[in-house]
């Protein structure tokens, strides 16, 4: 496989997709602020795709920040760390953002620590074998911070035999509103490209591609400044989902994964920005994954931010640090408008896989009223894994597993571009996800 990717810019995109308002304006320029420590914090054991991370850590007993309180509890899984040195004060089930009550380790923050963290020699990843690279990440707890949660460790698993022809970084940040992986770029470029050079080293490819959406000139040009010339900084066309992998795969090099497939399949490793740096963190620092970059913004929060969170830190805390909700709030969405989770409650922890705490009052997030299919085709032309969005709507409402299956719906990523852009404002990715989760039940229950 040629990894070169197309050199003309008017093809630097993918078919599909949505043009969705930016709102970016309100916090894309605002540098990174840390966010002071508060009194408690709550980890749950479940913050990423795979099974959750096995506490080991008991009610009294004193950690260190950076410590492994939760190891892997296996292959597709990863290990927690605790955000603060303190006391673990609970190991039970606490409120989740997913809504659900689930198991989550507590810990009290000690006021009169500095809470700083003891550097580590670095770690040459040319020195390490593809099984102990796979070790380091899977216990320093990455996950990918794009908004999945994917344990990181799992994409460097590369068969044998198997040689990976290029690694690609995602700097899209394509939804509306988030500006984090903006300022990483601006703030650490040579934290990315460093986490670059670290992924094409421990997977023996040549070639880096860092993507980045055109409305971020400020990040194209400090990542061009020191990049080398074995990577290149691709400026792509700003349109909704670019930063899903296999259509930023599609922009840059113009192959398409296989469908049911991985980039891994086309000898190609994608992974964020935000991954990327804590990647290089971990290797020359010795952190693990602690902490994260998190947008505060929306019409209806008194101060927009972006704030270095430490995991499990309350939502509620991080809004009062950032003035507080105005009266016309209506819903907070954990991520982006259109991927995003709303919340019931605001006690909930933040968690390794937010990236953004959206506050939209009723003029922004306004219940529509639902209308008849007009067979209009637009979530057709939206749907960038050209399916069938209507055709399987009606099939989950239906409840056709069988037929479900046969129309391809596992490959929809529910992006929302389909719910977007239907005039008859049907929420089509809802009854996606109620699909999977009833193809989900029947392979279980076989």
């Amino acid at each position: 496989m040629s990894a070169a990717p197309a050199h003309d810019p008017r093809q630097r995109t993918f078919r599909g997709g949505v043009h969705p308002h930016e709102h970016k304006e309100s916090t894309h320029a605002l540098p990174i602020e840390r966010m002071p420590f508060v009194g408690e914090y709550v980890l749950p054991l479940s913050q990423h795709i795979g099974a959750p991370s096995r506490a080991f850590v008991e009610v009294g007993e004193r950690v260190q920040r950076g410590q492994m309180i939760a190891a892997p509890a296996g292959f597709v899984s990863t290990a927690l760390h605790a955000p603060v040195t303190g006391r673990v004060t609970a190991v039970e089930l606490r409120l989740h953002p997913n809504g659900r009550m689930m198991p989550a380790i507590a810990i009290a923050t000690d006021p009169f620590d500095s809470q700083r963290i003891p550097e580590t020699h670095p770690v040459d990843p040319a020195r390490l074998t593809p099984k102990e690279m796979v070790s380091l990440v899977q216990n320093g707890g990455l996950v990918g911070l794009g908004g999945a949660a994917f344990p990181s460790h799992v994409k460097f698993q590369v068969p044998e035999g198997k040689r990976m022809q290029a690694a690609v970084i995602n700097g899209c940040e394509c939804e509306p509103y988030l500006t984090c992986d903006h300022r990483l770029m601006v703030e650490r470029p040579e934290a990315v490209v460093r986490g670059a050079e670290i992924i094409m080293t421990q997977i023996g490819a040549e070639r880096g591609y860092i993507g980045v959406e055109a409305n971020k000139p400020d990040a194209i040009a400090a990542l061009q400044a020191i990049a080398p010339p074995s990577i290149e900084v691709v400026s792509l066309k700003v349109k909704y989902p670019q930063g899903a992998e296999k259509l930023l795969i599609d922009a840059i090099f113009h192959k398409e994964v296989p469908a049911g497939g991985l980039p891994l399949d086309i000898e190609i490793l994608v992974n964020s920005v935000a991954t990327t740096a804590a990647l290089a963190d971990l290797l020359d620092r010795g952190v693990p994954l602690i902490e994260r970059i998190v947008t505060v913004t929306g019409p209806a929060v008194a101060r927009p931010r972006n704030l270095m969170v430490p995991l499990g830190t309350p939502v509620s805390a991080v809004l009062e640090h950032c003035g507080g909700l105005l009266p016309s709030v209506h819903q907070v969405v954990l991520g982006g408008p259109m991927m995003g989770m709303a919340q019931k409650a605001l006690g909930v922890p933040t968690l390794k896989g937010a990236s953004g705490i959206l506050c939209l009052d009723r003029k922004s997030a306004v219940p529509l009223r639902e209308y008849a299919c007009i067979r209009c085709g637009r979530c057709l032309e939206a749907c960038p894994m050209r399916l069938n969005p209507t055709r399987l709507a009606q099939l989950a409402r239906a409840e056709w597993v069988d037929e479900l299956e046969a129309h391809q719906l596992m490959n929809c990523f529910e992006c929302a571009s389909c719910s977007f852009v239907c005039p008859s404002r049907i929420p089509l990715v809802q009854w996606m996800r109620m699909g999977k989760g009833m193809l989900r039940n029947r392979k279980q229950s076989s």
